[in-house]
């Protein structure tokens, strides 16, 4: 099976590494936009390994992985079949889906994204989802999503991992079990695009919130409330775009919602506890080196549920304080004097 990633940010890098030792010799490739970095992705180190030092320093690339620079022309070949693949993994960031959507247009092998958040809307009409994306500037794409619970670094060195491969069209579903379901990583599948992508999009708003509380000291009972009521937010959310409940109970649900939320890799966290110490949203995203879709996603995700009349109290402490309106001691003091609420009604 050849499978070819455009993008080759951390996460794209990792899984790239992950099916280039699938047990069923997959051929690979990892194209780049930035030349410079796919030119330091072909030199062979002093200890006779390749590596992407930009995002995943340390990380031995696989030998058989091919690294090639993601141009226009190159793109286009990809689209007419000049280039064959069997599957194509959309690696960027969710600002750069819909452009890279467009040009995969007249596509005909499957495509999956693997980016997770809404995309900031450029009008007054709200964000959309990647599906939502893909249905205006690709609509005949057999595509879909590769989601869950999951570091980069963790999938790189080959650590145990599972993942949903979630599409409306089986034959996308089935080509990403069979690139990636491996002894290493585990992949289910999910015919529930929409709850899958309102599961990754939420999570990561809800983990800079629960940084801020982990930031601030505020206790492990604290932490255990605001995951699982950012749960229920994220389910009624998931329930009014027309998702599956069960979904959020699965992987790319409570699965990403915890991982994100409590692990010392997610991005997301490390933004509520950098912006915890007192530093500007802009220091706080300065000092990853990394996107943060957690900070890009939360004002859409917050007026996509004002539109469907979602009640998200997390989600609009987090933009509040994302925004700058609130400070970090008044987001919690919001939060803690709402109303009281029946539990399994909001």
């Amino acid at each position: 099976m050849k499978i070819i990633f455009l993008g080759a940010g951390a996460w794209g890098t990792a899984l790239a590494y992950s099916a280039c030792r699938h047990p069923a010799g997959h051929a690979v490739e990892l194209w780049a936009r930035d030349a410079s970095q796919v030119a330091a992705m072909q030199v062979t180190s002093a200890d006779g390994h390749r590596y992407n030092a930009r995002y995943l320093p340390g990380q031995a690339m696989p030998p058989a992985l091919r690294v090639r620079h993601m141009t226009e022309a190159a793109v286009a070949e990809l689209c007419s079949g000049a280039v064959m693949a069997d599957l194509c993994i959309v690696a960027t960031p969710t600002a750069a889906l819909r452009g890279t959507l467009a040009a995969l247009a007249d596509a005909s092998m499957p495509v999956a994204w693997l980016c997770k958040g809404f995309e900031a809307s450029a009008t007054a009409g709200p964000g959309l989802m990647p599906h939502e994306v893909q249905a205006q500037v690709a609509p005949l794409l057999q595509a879909g999503a590769l989601s869950g619970p999951s570091f980069a670094q963790e999938v790189a060195n080959g650590q145990p991992t599972a993942l949903v491969a979630a599409s409306a069209h089986p034959a996308v579903r089935s080509a990403l079990v069979a690139a990636f379901h491996s002894p290493t990583l585990r992949v289910y599948a999910n015919d529930d695009l929409v709850g899958v992508e309102v599961g990754g999009a939420v999570k990561n708003v809800l983990a800079v919130a629960t940084g801020l509380c982990d930031g601030l000291q505020l206790g492990l009972n604290a932490r255990a409330a605001l995951i699982t009521r950012g749960l229920a937010e994220m389910t009624r959310l998931g329930q009014a775009l027309g998702a599956k409940t069960e979904t959020f109970m699965g992987l790319s649900g409570l699965g990403d919602l915890v991982l994100t939320a409590t692990g010392d890799l997610s991005r997301n966290r490390r933004v509520g506890q950098l912006l915890a110490t007192g530093l500007s949203l802009e220091q706080a995203v300065a000092s990853l080196g990394h996107v943060a879709e957690g900070v890009y996603s939360a004002r859409t995700v917050l007026q996509r549920a004002q539109l469907l009349g979602v009640d998200m109290p997390i989600v609009q402490a987090t933009v509040d304080l994302l925004d700058g309106r609130t400070r970090p001691d008044q987001a919690v003091a919001a939060l803690m004097g709402r109303g009281a609420k029946t539990e399994l009604v909001g």
